[in-house]
């Protein structure tokens, strides 16, 4: 096990965060809610779900989209760009600036096939000369003090060629001034099937030398998180759908971390957190649009139920707010030990090619 001085801060630009446990963007989940939730469990710096260039510099003042809400007790918190033409970054990322986040990620990591047929996101990794436009753009246009990061895969796909455009936005996006990068050990082909290649993140970080890298992938469980950060060596660990409706896996992450054992919260500790984030949402939603907002958060949560199916199903049907209660109440009122969330063993890939090839690895 690690012990306390493995707790290492995170530089990023002017933020020195407390841990190296991030919370990814992720789409449709990583709202305001969340994010507050996570930060209270352990997320030492969290991103709002991507948005897209275009529709940020289209929205009219005082009409700004909901996820472009940020409030002034998370901190720090990061704002996530994607999109095709160049000239769309900068008013978009000054744009975010102004609804009060502090740090500009640009994302060039997006598989989706509706993304990449759009231009955007990880078809990028293609285009070396446009990718460095974007960046260059970015770091030009938001304040000096304002850290911009880089989200990008190891590639398009397993060619040489992709390798090679890996490597030039790469070091490009340092030169230009980025405080740090996220890789993800997939390439864009992969999508999300398939292992995250952390002998990649290895051979990235030691090129990066004292420059930070975060790493990506296959993060579902504070094992995994772990692993990660021993075994490659980045500097940080961006969890994404691992935290979906387990915001306590920062909280394990970082008891593994001091050496420490772990036990999955039991059902009075889940009701409490589920009651939050339900209380934080209604609030920033409102009581018509709150349930559809948390179901999808429900069916995550239940995973740590000793009885999830049963709990999941319950979710899956409350319609008001009232309801919603009414599945706390009945499903979470008796204590009981919690579950860790189902997740795959680790694939040999990821761990064992790494640990094999370096024998100083304990």
């Amino acid at each position: 096990m690690m012990s306390d001085s493995n707790i290492q801060p995170v530089s990023l630009g002017p933020y020195e965060l407390k841990s190296p446990l991030f919370q990814a963007a992720l789409s449709g989940y990583s709202d305001y809610p969340m994010r507050v939730i996570a930060a209270r469990l352990g997320a030492a710096y969290t991103l709002c779900e991507v948005m897209i260039d275009r529709l940020i510099n289209q929205s009219r003042q005082g009409k700004q989209l909901a996820m472009m809400y940020c409030h002034q007790d998370e901190y720090p918190v990061g704002g996530q760009l994607m999109g095709s033409e160049p000239e769309e970054f900068g008013p978009a990322a000054q744009k975010l600036v102004a609804a009060g986040f502090h740090v500009i990620d640009i994302n060039f990591g997006c598989p989706v096939k509706k993304v990449m047929s759009r231009c955007r996101g990880g078809y990028h990794l293609g285009q070396p000369e446009v990718a460095l436009e974007i960046i260059s753009r970015v770091r030009d246009t938001v304040p000096e003090q304002i850290p911009v990061t880089l989200k990008m895969r190891r590639g398009i796909d397993d060619s040489p060629e992709s390798e090679e455009n890996f490597f030039r936005i790469f070091e490009g996006a340092y030169a230009r001034g980025l405080a740090a990068i996220t890789v993800h050990g997939r390439t864009v082909e992969q999508k999300y099937v398939g292992s995250s290649k952390w002998e990649f993140l290895k051979r990235v970080k030691q090129q990066a030398g004292e420059r930070t890298v975060i790493g990506s992938g296959d993060l579902f469980s504070p094992q995994a998180c772990l692993d990660m950060l021993r075994v490659t060596g980045v500097d940080g660990v961006s969890i994404a759908r691992g935290a979906i409706g387990n915001p306590w896996i920062f909280q394990q992450t970082e008891r593994l971390l001091r050496g420490e054992s772990i036990t999955p919260p039991d059902v009075h500790e889940q009701r409490a957190v589920i009651a939050d984030h339900f209380a934080l949402a209604r609030e920033f939603y409102g009581e018509k649009k709150v349930c559809n907002t948390m179901r999808k958060f429900g069916i995550f949560y239940s995973e740590l139920h000793p009885q999830r199916k049963a709990v999941r199903d319950a979710f899956i049907s409350v319609k008001t707010a009232d309801q919603w209660r009414d599945v706390l109440q009945e499903w979470y009122a008796d204590n009981a030990p919690g579950c860790f969330p189902p997740v795959s063993e680790p694939n040999p890939l990821s761990l064992e090619a790494v640990t094999a090839a370096d024998n100083t690895v304990s």
